[in-house]
């Protein structure tokens, strides 16, 4: 019963691959290095067209209240729809800084009304005497 088993298993994942014709994706070139320092670079290429590069480095090293990693890179690739997706980055103490022309950009901020700056000049000049206890 378990021979039986087995190979209706491995039918089924021999199936399951012809179903999904993913080939394995050559990867073309890689290079990576790391330094005692604490600095390093990557890359790599695939054959489907993607790629990708980072770089990174302490900063302050030795001191610790303002010592930080500092990585910069950036990624390529075609989205299913054909678009070409590249991506530039910074990451460090001030978090992860993406820039690429597929990122949604935010509207331009609107002024605020007048009636809402008169409600919040008022509540600035006359503060609620029971908020005082929590703070």
């Amino acid at each position: 019963m378990k021979v039986l088993i087995a190979i209706f298993a491995l039918l089924a994942v021999s199936y399951a691959a012809q179903l999904s014709g993913n080939e394995p994706i050559p990867i073309i070139r890689q290079d990576a290095d790391v330094n005692v320092d604490g600095s390093y670079h990557s890359s790599y290429e695939t054959g489907n067209g993607i790629s990708a590069q980072e770089q990174g480095q302490l900063k302050n090293a030795g001191n610790p209240e303002t010592e930080a990693e500092e990585v910069q890179g950036a990624y390529e690739y075609t989205a299913p729809d054909g678009t070409k997706i590249s991506l530039q980055y910074v990451a460090n103490e001030n978090g992860f800084q993406p820039q690429g022309a597929h990122l949604p950009v935010p509207p331009p901020p609107q002024e605020i009304p007048e009636a809402i700056l008169r409600a919040l000049k008022w509540i600035e000049a006359h503060p609620d005497p029971e908020a005082k206890k929590y703070e």
